[in-house]
């Protein structure tokens, strides 16, 4: 789960990470007060989104008077930030942060993630700050600092202070760059995040370490611990699709495919999407069923597949341990009663009670096209996918 900037501010500065005064508006008059509440003259006005790179895209504005940050919250509010995080379809922007605006000496880049190879928290940082990470390392690979923390004792200031000597600060700043790297540290500890990414961390010219913006993710499957922070999430951010999925217990991730995929498991799912790029066809999704789906959730499961206009086949694939064939069968056809469809529909049973799921499909009297082996299924999605877009008075608007 992502949060906003502002949000991943407020954590962090609970933590005594020093971030610049700023506040949230939701209309420009809003923001232009919040500029005058907020003091000084010069001011930054940025898109709360989930996606880097809104600088580039104008996601963030530069105002010298309470006049521009109204005129340029004015051009914001209501429209859709494109980045090349967003693809071309952007983000919404309906919230905005206007912060002060600090004078920069040096920009640094932070980040902390979870390493899979040494199944430890890494921290990443460069001196090459205000990029992203791809950048830095096809740019300026030498510039990385990685330091891993040995989750028994957590980040120690020997480790903090080796950071902050690598990246060749001031020594008068290592203190201030300790507890910096700490306070992230604990943060991203404390909360079950999966990353906290601080791009820029900007040297002030007078002498503080800041952060000018601030990421964090968290791991969706650790939020009933933190309650606090699972209300921070904003759907207006996240595919539709996709939320309404998690909201029923589902895992499903969009795709750029014509092919929809119902499977349960996720080792299931990437062998079902690969062998239907071996056969010539792009998934359209990743849909997770989970274990002990009933008829309802598969049927709920095909809506939500279905509602993506792009899917022009749907091939379910179960290997039921936990789950049961015949439930299977009974969402798909339950699924297909309640909500007819035009498109090639593909089901491979394998496992507990394969038998009756197979008799159900057969007596429902449905088109529904059978196979018993995943490259058996595989091919027949993609060819019954190919026939069927190979029909141009074939139309898909009744969806």
């Amino acid at each position: 789960m992502d949060i906003h900037e502002y949000q991943a501010k407020e954590i962090l500065a609970n933590f005594g990470v020093d971030v610049p005064s700023g506040a949230l508006a939701y209309s420009p008059e809003q923001a232009a007060y919040r500029a005058r509440e907020l003091g000084g003259d010069r001011w930054l006005v940025k898109a709360q989104v989930h996606a880097g790179g809104r600088g580039k895209a104008g996601g963030i504005k530069f105002c010298e008077s309470d006049v521009d940050v109204h005129d340029a919250a004015d051009q914001m509010f209501g429209k859709k930030l494109v980045t090349h995080q967003t693809g071309p379809e952007g983000k919404g922007i309906y919230r905005l942060y206007v912060e002060g605006a600090v004078d920069i000496a040096q920009e640094i880049y932070l980040g902390l993630v979870l390493d899979r190879s040494s199944q430890r928290v890494m921290i990443v940082a460069s001196a090459q700050g205000g990029m992203e990470i791809e950048e830095i390392s096809a740019e300026k690979p030498e510039s990385i600092v990685r330091s891993v923390v040995e989750p028994a004792v957590g980040l120690q200031d020997f480790q903090a202070r080796e950071i902050s000597f690598a990246l060749g600060l001031d020594p008068a700043l290592t203190t201030k760059m300790v507890k910096t790297l700490k306070g992230c540290y604990r943060a991203f500890r404390d909360f079950d995040a999966t990353m906290v990414e601080v791009n820029p961390l900007a040297v002030t010219a007078d002498n503080r370490i800041v952060a000018l913006d601030a990421k964090m993710t968290f791991d969706e499957n650790a939020l009933f611990r933190h309650p606090h922070i699972a209300e921070l999430r904003d759907k207006s951010q996240e595919d539709p699709r996709e939320s309404r999925a998690a909201d029923r217990g589902l895992s499903y991730v969009s795709l750029d495919g014509k092919i929809g995929c119902i499977v349960n498991g996720a080792g299931l799912a990437m062998a079902t999407m690969d062998t239907i790029k071996i056969a010539g066809g792009e998934p359209a999704n990743f849909m997770d069923i989970g274990g002990g789906a009933t008829p309802e959730r598969v049927a709920k499961a095909f809506r939500l597949v279905m509602s993506d206009h792009n899917v022009q086949a749907v091939l379910v694939n179960i290997f039921a341990g936990i789950n049961r064939c015949d439930w299977v069968a009974e969402g798909v056809v339950q699924a297909l009663r309640d909500n007819p469809v035009d498109v090639p529909v593909v089901v491979r049973l394998a496992g507990t009670n394969v038998e009756d799921g197979r008799r159900i499909l057969a007596q429902s009297g449905l088109p529904v096209i059978r196979a018993n082996t995943l490259i058996e299924a595989a091919e027949r999605v993609v060819s019954a996918w190919q026939h069927d877009t190979n029909e141009p008075a074939k139309l898909r608007a009744a969806r």
